[in-house]
């Protein structure tokens, strides 16, 4: 035994009873201490490190999403996403506030790969055509010569006067739908001139109507905060959809059919599914805390735009619900927005008397129609072919896209124009007004 370990033994032997295995137990438990602390630090650390992965994952998914979204609009070439104009990130309805949340079904993975499925036929569909317009559209010179040919007066109340809303059926343009200040929403046939359907139900006016492109459907929306499907042969509603807690603005439909986008005084926009009736997900920009004015999808339906009160146009990628892109320049609140077919165009009116085009692909105003003064924009609309723009307001407009060079102008309407619309090839312009009249003009 060396002397060193000699001299402890004789020395712990001298010490108090037990002694000895307190320190030992009292360093084994500082061992464990020190043990469960390096634990936690090293536990805390990898959580660290597995909290940044998931944000850094997230963002990278967020900034890939947005660019694909906006590179649908132009196949060729990425978009530049503009830098003095940043983006902010929206609010989705979550758990805590006091919505419908427990009726919110969400954005499946299934609903999302029918939107990107539907978006890349869409595309395909449209690079095929190229820049070719239908032998069958009617030509600049033919379309100068359009004059009133019928005017109907008799589809909404005399005594609550006014036609606040139209829209086209895709798949016949013979089939009107117009909404009324009377709280009806009317199919007419225009071959005919015969009433299909007055549809009853809405509690206040009606300011949106779509028809559907395929099913015998109608979509309408209203002041009362919902969302009415109807069914055309039964003359019947056949879901109310609830998706606002304010007036319903802005109507939708998606290019696959099965979804409506709805914008809102409540600031928020709205996807729901049209069969059951659900909303999916529901979305506002809290920074903005500003009433949405109009919602439209872009052909492909994989973005779209809403307005705002406070004269912003914003741009938004569907299957991320984040706010992509925002167009300022227009003053007051934003009236109507229109996509072109062709995708590379949106056209923008407010209350300041001018409509602005946006090209897409460069995320900037290429072109402002100065209109005169206190001229009013209410409606906005591309032909099928993007060749033509209508506007309507204070009177109607018809602009040739590209020369963007006015051909057209019809002051009929007593009232407010509130709708403006073209039949299939531009073969004819429907418009209707707060003087409760249907219009159609052709040669």
């Amino acid at each position: 035994m060396s002397g060193g370990w000699f001299h402890l033994s004789v020395h712990l032997q001298h010490q108090e009873p037990g002694w000895h295995v307190d320190a030992v137990m009292l360093h084994s438990f500082t061992l464990r201490q020190q043990l469960q602390t390096t634990r936690q630090e090293l536990s805390h650390a990898l959580y660290q490190h597995d909290a940044a992965c998931r944000v850094i994952a997230r963002l990278t998914k967020e900034v890939t999403a947005a660019r694909e979204a906006l590179a649908t609009l132009k196949p060729q070439a990425g978009l530049i996403v503009p830098q003095a104009v940043p983006s902010s990130q929206p609010s989705v309805v979550g758990a805590g506030e006091p919505m419908e949340l427990g009726e919110l079904v969400g954005m499946t993975p299934e609903i999302i790969q029918k939107l990107q499925d539907k978006a890349t036929v869409l595309t395909t569909e449209r690079k095929k055509r190229g820049k070719t317009v239908p032998e069958e559209l009617v030509k600049p010179e033919e379309l100068s010569k359009y004059r009133q040919v019928s005017s109907h007066v008799g589809l909404h109340s005399a005594s609550i006067p006014g036609i606040l809303a139209l829209d086209l059926c895709p798949a016949d343009t013979n089939k009107i739908l117009t909404g009324g200040a009377d709280k009806n929403v009317v199919v007419f046939d225009k071959s005919s001139e015969q009433i299909l359907a007055t549809l009853k139900g809405h509690a206040k006016k009606v300011t949106s109507v779509v028809f559907h492109p395929s099913q015998e459907l109608v979509f309408s929306a209203s002041p009362d905060a919902t969302i009415r499907i109807w069914s055309v042969p039964s003359s019947s509603c056949v879901q109310v959809v609830r998706a606002h807690e304010s007036s319903v603005t802005g109507l939708s439909l998606h290019a696959t059919g099965d979804y409506l986008l709805s914008s809102s005084d409540d600031q928020y926009w709205a996807f729901s599914d049209i069969q059951t009736g659900r909303v999916l997900t529901k979305v506002t920009d809290e920074t903005s805390g500003c009433a949405l004015t109009c919602a439209q999808f872009h052909p492909d339906g994989l973005i779209f735009g809403t307005g705002t009160m406070d004269s912003q146009i914003k741009i938004w990628d569907l299957k991320e619900r984040t706010n992509v892109a925002n167009f300022p320049g227009h003053s007051g609140p934003i009236t109507s927005i229109a996509f072109s077919e062709n995708g590379y165009y949106l056209a923008t009116a407010a209350d300041d008397s001018s409509v602005k085009l946006w090209d897409l692909r460069k995320l900037k105003n290429f072109k402002t129609l100065q209109l005169d003064n206190n001229f009013e924009v209410k409606s906005l609309i591309f032909d099928q072919s993007g060749t033509y723009l209508a506007l309507g307001g204070t009177d109607v407009q018809i602009y040739i896209c590209k020369q963007w060079t006015e051909i057209l102008h019809f002051t009929e309407h007593s009232g407010l124009t509130t709708g403006v619309a073209f039949g299939q090839h531009a073969k004819f312009i429907a418009s209707t007004g707060m003087d409760r009249s249907l219009k159609f003009y052709s040669l």
